[in-house]
């Protein structure tokens, strides 16, 4: 007869060799809980997978999921995106690194719309790029700006890796979201602190536009300011409804929906094909998700019947004597070390079944280690050799930004990322004075 820990480490190894075949998150983590539970508990634990399904088709805050990602695809086919980097172009374009920062303004206002990190790295990288280097903008940075901005989908709200992790660990969307506000805008503002002040040094990197480029009618910038903030318009339009208590968050999803499609409309926009693509897209990442999300409440549910998660809080606490803060500092470098080779809900979906029952017996908030979470895991995306971001960038790079120069660029930008997952740390209150002035007024 094995013992727990040799099963649970039987399932982990397994499950990490399925995914090194190239399998589906979904299906190697499932397949992996299923086959478990069945030779764990008998006949009786083929209904695991069913009481999961169950469980996630109960979960009322999963309807945002669908609605944020079709914002964020209606933005984005209909380029209204376009007009976002065009204002920024003429406003901002009169300052070294002007057109840098107005990047990274863009990839916090997608972000806020979409929810995903490729989405931001696709919109930078088609729009942003060729208009920046044809501009003689240091290759080397602005490819650096274009990941560490499109990262930013993934920690501000409405962050689709945060729903996932609110299912597997049980806390409120809500909270999640409005805990990585103030993060992202804190690691955006750093950003920016950054190319503005290394711009000024070396002018050279990201110089201002020529003057007949600005020489702009009055009227046509008025223009441009005013269809660039219509998404800020649409994100202020479901956010403060939900903030001052207004609507839920289902209902503040859906306003946002609503909100980018009569945009769309208004702008004329909204063709046929731009909305069946629109469509399909939020189907295929929505059903991705729920998979995923079914496979980890499969896998979490036989790992809590092991006691995995009291047996490694036994081993760090009982048997090695560690300090809390040491667990959890471990903790976010298991995150850096998978994030070479697993994407984000594969890291989450693997480890939460473990690290969540731990960071809850330490005493630790979980909606903050939620925002922990999510910032190692940009941080992860963007560390060669295998970070996620990384063979993004080089997949829609032009040629003449090689491998090599994508390793260099992010390397300042993950410094200023290990600064702010520091500031979080330190400073709980960065995330969790949101939550709590939403929630406890």
């Amino acid at each position: 007869m094995m013992s727990y820990e040799a099963i649970a480490i039987l399932m982990f190894s397994s499950m990490m060799l399925l995914l090194m075949t190239g399998q589906r998150v979904f299906a190697a983590i499932g397949f992996v809980a299923v086959i478990s539970a069945f030779f764990l508990y008998g006949t009786g634990g083929s209904e695991l997978g069913f009481t999961a399904s169950m469980k996630l088709m109960k979960w009322y805050p999963l309807l945002t999921l669908p609605m944020f990602v079709f914002m964020g695809y209606v933005m984005s086919e209909s380029r209204i995106a376009d007009d976002l980097y065009r204002m920024f172009h003429v406003w901002m374009g009169p300052i070294n690194g002007g057109l840098a920062i107005g990047t990274i303004a863009l990839m916090v206002l997608i972000s806020a719309m979409n929810g995903l990190s490729v989405a931001g790295m696709a919109i930078g990288a088609t729009i942003a790029l060729p208009e920046l280097l044809k501009r003689n903008y240091d290759k080397i940075m602005i490819t650096g700006v274009i990941q560490a901005g499109s990262s930013l989908g993934i920690l501000v709200p409405p962050s689709v890796v945060l729903v996932l992790y609110a299912m597997i660990a049980r806390q409120p969307v809500g909270q999640l979201w409005l805990a990585g506000v103030f993060p992202g805008l804190m690691m955006a503002f750093l950003f920016i602190v950054y190319v503005a002040v290394r711009c000024r040094l070396q002018p050279h990197l990201g110089p201002a536009l020529k003057d007949e480029e600005l020489n702009i009618p009055m009227q046509e910038k008025m223009r441009l300011l005013r269809a660039g903030l219509l998404p800020v318009f649409i994100f202020v339009t479901m956010m403060v409804p939900f903030v001052n208590g207004w609507t839920s968050l289902v209902e503040s999803s859906a306003l946002g929906a609503v909100s980018a499609f009569v945009v769309a409309c208004l702008r004329g926009r909204m063709s046929r094909e731009v909305f069946e693509n629109s469509m399909r897209k939020t189907l295929g990442i929505s059903c991705m998700f729920m998979w995923i999300i079914l496979a980890a409440l499969a896998f979490g549910a036989v790992f809590d019947g092991l006691g995995a998660g009291r047996a490694l809080e036994n081993l760090f606490v009982g048997q090695l004597g560690l300090n809390p803060w040491v667990i959890i500092i471990l903790m976010q470098l298991s995150f850096l070390l998978m994030g070479t080779f697993l994407d984000d809900t594969a890291m989450l979906v693997i480890v939460a079944p473990l690290y969540v029952p731990l960071v809850k017996a330490l005493g630790f908030d979980l909606v903050w280690y939620g925002v922990l979470y999510t910032i190692t895991c940009q941080i992860a995306y963007m560390t060669p050799p295998f970070g996620y971001n990384l063979f993004l960038m080089k997949a829609m790079a032009p040629p003449n930004i090689s491998i090599i120069d994508i390793y260099r660029s992010v390397i300042p930008f993950v410094f200023v990322m290990v600064l702010a997952l520091v500031m979080v740390m330190v400073f709980p209150e960065i995330a969790l004075w949101l939550p709590d002035y939403v929630y406890n007024k």
